[in-house]
């Protein structure tokens, strides 16, 4: 089953790759900002069309939950205006490299603390040494 996960996460990685490819063109012709609107339009039009069809009618309403935990709703446009921005300028594998380099950093200290209602999960070498890897490709990336 973990097996599985891990494919669907890669291939989700993949995905924002290509939206990023897509971001960089579409925010060139009609804006950086009018580029990430439509991109959150047409996401949320299919969510909302899923949700009508999949979700269960009795969850609880997202009012009723703690307020910091729709911060992801201001951090997501941030992350697709970064995307916009950033691709034309520096590229699709050097803005998705330290895009995971800032994940994985993040990851790793939210994990260790258990914030957010996370597993405890102590920083320990070898997730160290993934991150040196990555910044490590950050780098290469950026000097080849």
């Amino acid at each position: 089953m973990q097996l599985l996960f891990i494919f669907l996460v890669v291939s989700g990685g993949m995905g924002l790759s290509v939206e990023a490819g897509l971001l960089g063109p579409l925010g060139g012709e009609v804006g950086d900002l009018w580029a990430t609107f439509s991109i959150f339009g047409v996401g949320a039009a299919l969510t909302f069309l899923l949700m009508l069809f999949f979700s269960p009618r009795n969850s609880p309403s997202f009012f009723t939950q703690p307020s910091w935990t729709l911060l992801g709703g201001i951090l997501g446009p941030v992350y697709v205006v970064i995307l916009t921005v950033a691709v034309p300028i520096i590229g699709i594998a050097m803005t998705m490299i330290g895009i995971l380099a800032g994940q994985v950093f993040k990851s790793l200290v939210i994990d260790h603390y258990g914030l957010f209602g996370a597993a405890h999960r102590k920083i320990d070498s070898k997730r160290i040494i993934a991150l040196i890897f990555i910044i490590a490709a950050l780098f290469l990336v950026a000097k080849g």
